[in-house]
Formats: C-alpha cells, sequence, structure tokens
C-alpha cells in the first residue's frame, strides 16, 4: 500500500498541515435521534462542495467526513449482540489491505484489549463502495473494519478506558515493524460517537459508506466537514471530523503548542487516566494542526475536565482591558493562560463528545461561522448560510458566531447554552482573582536601587562576547544616539545563517521566527490591542495543569518579554517566596 502521507524530506514535514475547509453542524436540541437528520447532515457537506479540494480526476478529494451519535438500532440490526446503549464502545478502524499485516494488527489490539480488561467482543466488515473513489483514493484505500468492545458498566468509566486503550494500540502500532504500519488509524473508539471519514469529495461520502444511507441509521447531532488542505498533502487519516473537532483554519503557533505539551507530559498526573507515560506521545506525531489541537482536547476531557472548560482553556478569548468582560472571567483566563499556551487561529471550530455539541471561533474572528435555530428546535452551524433550505417562517433565531464565544447544546437536558451562562459558571468555580492577587508578583510593582554602571570592566571582551561588530557600532549605535531614531539603510543581507557560520554568533541569532504559509494574521500589538498581548510568565512551570491551584499563580508577571538592565536585575535579585533565580554562563572557551 502506499504510505498515508509523503515523508518529512526536503522543506516539507507533514507536521505543518494546515487547512482551509467548510464545517457544519446540526443538532437536534431535545436530543431526537432521526435518520432525517443525518441526511440533511450530508446535504449541508455536500452543499459546501465548493469549499473542498479535489484532485484534476475530480474524483479524489482531500477528505470528507461525518460524525455522529451511535446508532445503536442500526447495529442490532445488523445481528451484532451489543449490550444496551453506554455499555459498548465502537469505532471504525483503518487497516493495511494485506492479510498478513491485518493480522499482525489484530493481535495488538487483542493483547492490549486483554490489558485493559476489556474485551474486544465482535469485529465487522464495514461495506464500501470502492468504485467512487479516484485513482489517488483507491491506491491509498485501507481496509476499513468496525471494533465492538465491552467491558466497564459505567460509561463514563468505559469511555476513558477505550481512550487508554486507542492510545496503547496507537503506540504500539508505530513502534511496529508492519510495512504499512502507517495505514493503521483509527477514527474514533467511543460509546457515545463515532466518526466515518476519508480521502473523499463531499459527494462521495455517503455513496462511499452505505451505512450512511440506511433508514435505521439514526442520530441526534452531527458535525461535518469537507477538507481543502493548503500546502499539504491529502490522505485517508487527515480528513476530519476528528474524535472530537471539526475545524476550519491553522493553528499558527502550532509548534509552538506541541512543544510545550510534550515538555509537561513528564509531570502531569490524572487520577482518572492512572499511569500518563504509556498514552505519551499524547500528540500523536506527523499529523495535522487540527489533529493536534484535537489530541489535547480529548486528554483533557479524559482527564475529568468537562467540555467547556476545555475549550475556553485551548482557546480563550480576549481578555485584555478593551474587553467588557467581567473582572471574573478575566482572571479564569489570565490563571489558565498561565497553565495553557492559547491554540490561535484562524479558526472556527465545531466540536461534540455525542452529548454536548457546540461551536465558537477563536479571539480573531477571521473564519465565518453562522448558526440558525428553528422553530422545531433544531440548531444549524455552518461557514455560510444557505447550506441547508430553511424557510424564513421557521427560523426562531440567528446570528453569527462570535470571537471566543462559545454557543453549545446538551442533547441529554435538551438545552441550550449561551456563552455568558457556560462562563459565568467556569468564572465562579474557583477563586482565581485572589490566587491571582495573592500570588502574582507584578515586575513594575518591583523595587530595585539598581542603577546601569557608566563603565565596564573588560569592556572590548564583553563587546566581542556579545558579537558587536564595527558595522554595529558605526552604522547603527552611533545614528540612534546622536539622531534618536532608527537608522535607515537598504542593502542586501548575505551573511550566513548561524548555524553554519565560522563567526562567533549570539545564542538569539540561532533563532528566527516561523512564518506561516497561508492566512497569518499580523502581529501588531498596537493596532491589534483588543487581542493581541505581549505580557509573558516568569516563574516555575513545572506544575501538574490538571489539579486546579493557587500555586500555579507564583509567576513574575512581565508586560513584554525584552527586558532592560534594571529589570533583568530585579528578576536576578527576587526576594519573594517561592522564587529562585540562576545565572547561566553562556561563553566557552574555543577548541
Amino acid at each position: 500500500m502506499i504510505q498515508k502521507t509523503i515523508s518529512k524530506q526536503g522543506l516539507y514535514t507533514p507536521e505543518y498541515e494546515h487547512d482551509a475547509c467548510g464545517v457544519g453542524m446540526l443538532v437536534n436540541i431535545q436530543g431526537n435521534k432521526s435518520h432525517e437528520l443525518v441526511e440533511k447532515a450530508l446535504l449541508i457537506l455536500e452543499n459546501m462542495r465548493h469549499r473542498g479540494a479535489e484532485a484534476a480526476d475530480q474524483k479524489t478529494g482531500d477528505g470528507a467526513g461525518i460524525l455522529v451519535q451511535i446508532p445503536h438500532e442500526f447495529i442490532l440490526l445488523q445481528g451484532i449482540p451489543v449490550p444496551e446503549t453506554g455499555k459498548y464502545g465502537t469505532g471504525l478502524m483503518f487497516m493495511p489491505k494485506d492479510p498478513e499485516q491485518q493480522k499482525q494488527v489484530f493481535d495488538i489490539l487483542y493483547e492490549e484489549t486483554q490489558k485493559e480488561a476489556l474485551e474486544l467482543m465482535h469485529v465487522r466488515d464495514v461495506p464500501v463502495n470502492s468504485s467512487v473513489l479516484g485513482d489517488t483514493a483507491r491506491q491509498t484505500e485501507p481496509k476499513i473494519y468496525q471494533l465492538f468492545i465491552t467491558g466497564a458498566n459505567d460509561q463514563a468509566v468505559l469511555e476513558r478506558q477505550l481512550y487508554v486503550l486507542r492510545k496503547r494500540v496507537e503506540n504500539r502500532l508505530r513502534q511496529s515493524l508492519l510495512p504499512d504500519r502507517q495505514s493503521c488509524y483509527i477514527p474514533s473508539l467511543s460509546t457515545q460517537r463515532i466518526v466515518y471519514k476519508g480521502m473523499l469529495e463531499t459527494m462521495q461520502l455517503r455513496r462511499y459508506f452505505f451505512d450512511l444511507s440506511n433508514l435505521y441509521f439514526t442520530s441526534g447531532l452531527a458535525l461535518v466537514h469537507s477538507r481543502f488542505s493548503t500546502n499539504t498533502f491529502p490522505s485517508w487519516p487527515l480528513a476530519q471530523p476528528f474524535r472530537l473537532l471539526a475545524h476550519n483554519g491553522e493553528i499558527n503557533n502550532v509548534r509552538g503548542n506541541r512543544s510545550w505539551m510534550q515538555a509537561r507530559e513528564s509531570v502531569l498526573k490524572s487520577p482518572a487516566l492512572g499511569d500518563i507515560a504509556p498514552l505519551c506521545p499524547l500528540i500523536q506525531p506527523g499529523m495535522s494542526d487540527s489533529a493536534s489541537l484535537d489530541n489535547v482536547l480529548e486528554f483533557l476531557l479524559a482527564s475529568g475536565l468537562s467540555l467547556p472548560h476545555a475549550m475556553s482553556m485551548l482557546i480563550p478569548e480576549s481578555f485584555t482591558d478593551k474587553n467588557p468582560i467581567s473582572d471574573d472571567l478575566k482572571a479564569f483566563y489570565e490563571y489558565h493562560s498561565i497553565l495553557m499556551e492559547p491554540w490561535d487561529g484562524p479558526a472556527a471550530l465545531l466540536f461534540s463528545d455525542g452529548r454536548y455539541a457546540g461551536g465558537m471561533l477563536d479571539r480573531n474572528g477571521l473564519r465565518p461561522a453562522r448558526y440558525l435555530i428553528t422553530k422545531d428546535n433544531q440548531l444549524l452551524v455552518a461557514s455560510e448560510v444557505g447550506v441547508m433550505p430553511v424557510d424564513a417562517s421557521e427560523i426562531k433565531e440567528k446570528g453569527r458566531l462570535q470571537p471566543g464565544k462559545l454557543l453549545m447544546v446538551d442533547t441529554q437536558e435538551g438545552k441550550l447554552y449561551y456563552d455568558a451562562e457556560l462562563k459565568d459558571e467556569l468564572a465562579s468555580a474557583k477563586p482565581y482573582r485572589q490566587w491571582l492577587n495573592n500570588n502574582r508578583v507584578e515586575l513594575n510593582d518591583l523595587k530595585s536601587g539598581f542603577k546601569a554602571a557608566q563603565k565596564q570592566d573588560q569592556f572590548k571582551e564583553k563587546q566581542l562576547a556579545f558579537a558587536y561588530s564595527r558595522e554595529d557600532l558605526e552604522r547603527i549605535i552611533i545614528p540612534m544616539s546622536t539622531g534618536a531614531a532608527e537608522p535607515i539603510a537598504s542593502m542586501g543581507n548575505d551573511t550566513p545563517l548561524a548555524v553554519v557560520s565560522e563567526q562567533a554568533q549570539l545564542l538569539f541569532n540561532y533563532f528566527r521566527q516561523q512564518f506561516a504559509q497561508v492566512t497569518n494574521p499580523p502581529i501588531d500589538p498596537l493596532r491589534e490591542e483588543l487581542v493581541m498581548s505581549l505580557t509573558e510568565y516568569v516563574g516555575t512551570v513545572g506544575n501538574n495543569i490538571l489539579f486546579p491551584s493557587e500555586n500555579h499563580c507564583k509567576m513574575v508577571s512581565l508586560q513584554h518579554p525584552v527586558l532592560n538592565n534594571t529589570q533583568l536585575e530585579l528578576i536576578s535579585n527576587i526576594r519573594y517566596k517561592g522564587f529562585k533565580s540562576v545565572k547561566l554562563d553562556t561563553l566557552y572557551s574555543p577548541g
């Protein structure tokens, strides 16, 4: 089988993949299941065909998919003796088409299932229509099975066990010697929801998966996604929705987000999940930015956070003074900004765990998403209006998703939640404002008698150590000192990169800013003050973010990351309890 994605080579790496897509969601607010809802969701997807991409053959799509509640009656009619709803988990699994490799995959599945005290009770061969695929999609088409797993009688416990099982299986497969191990992928494994997706064009989804056209295939909610991958290669696993999310946009700071999640894995502890080590890496390597965000959201939910809490932690709204939200909510966001870096877009996000379903934009609000609520209690959210015919007389409410604001439905309680109600509950859950006031240290409030020396010992040696050149002195520093303005000059820069230079380089020269290849908004803290902040925190970051505690707030707050000599001296000599500074010498003896 052809590899699911092109391997890292040259300037290309699959981890830089971004999408520009169409997303849609249809929810029966009362939670009533029907096949009609599934049909309407597929119609929404097909009406967003222009938002997906396809190859020159007009048959190979970048990806399309649907997330629905588990169709219990449909499963029973297939002759599968599953227990009652909530006491079994199911999901599709992509495998190599080679029978010998499939046997090895199933061996791993059975072993890991037994370790989790679960039972793989049934495996169903999912019927598909491969004739609708384009040549490229057919060459990489996996064999698709549906897994049925039983074990714990408590649904919440079983849901967590299924998450742990899937992570353990993923890690075993990644470390295996299977030639086509990259073809192995589990789109979902849950007691509440199931994902059907693939390297399909939007019009192919219902024709490829026969299940979706069965009249007994019912759901009370559905998320659909039409993929348009930008500067990337399509593949079966990268189609959306993922296990919880459907995402239109890109996470432009995803490299930093991934690095920080990897860095904190060693201190994470979760009573709900037990030992975290077998689950690591929490973010599956080689996947897209959307998949990485979905991985983290899934981990937070499995660790016990609510869906609104996790989404607000990952995708915060602006909490600067320009945004008129309550002080308690600002404190909630500031507290969590210490724990978790924002997964900033532009991004429109639709999400569901099978019970709750909702949508939001990131704080920039640069992706379209509109909603309407009908008089028969259906919520429709999509990238654009007109994706589903609705008579104007049947519309009870309509609007657009707001930056950083949640809109969510609880299908079990039959209730629609607006942002204010959700955020008020989150902000009042813990005394975040008190924790910050008692523990956070503002750098500007610190006092020092330090004054920069006017004369330096070993002046020439220090200039050499800090890589000053004659050009720096004559062309930059002297004109700035005499003219009180930056000098204007224009010429090419043909100096080699620091990593290959034969000259001594400053540590800072080895770092370069990453520029997004797609629609990255400008970094402008002056004109974009509402959504842009340069605030940084310095302090201990080795705490377990899964346990709320005021100890997380023991940080020094900096208005910006650039420090002058006085500020550096303040931090170096801070005497507050719980703070300690160490100076690291970056000089070395040339070999």
